[in-house]
């Protein structure tokens, strides 16, 4: 894996983990749901509204692009 690959992974791994505790407590909190639901509904929830990342080989180099439910389009990244 290449350097900016291990970055793609670990951006992701970081938004997923922060939406799926958010997810949790307020599913936790705000909702009826008990027992393994919860985490399943947090775990969807972080599924989908998490942005995705990828790293591109292409003529210029490699490329680090994120793509996202809330924006239009993919965006790179530094």
């Amino acid at each position: 894996m290449t350097k900016l690959q291990i970055r793609a992974f670990l951006y992701q791994l970081g938004c997923f983990a922060i939406l799926f505790i958010s997810a949790r407590y307020l599913v936790e909190h705000y909702t009826e749901l008990t027992g393994y639901w919860i985490p399943v509904t947090a775990f969807f929830v972080g599924t989908i509204v998490s942005p995705k990342f990828q790293a591109i080989k292409s003529k210029d180099g490699e490329k680090l692009f994120m793509k996202w439910v809330f924006m239009k389009g993919v965006k790179e990244i530094g």
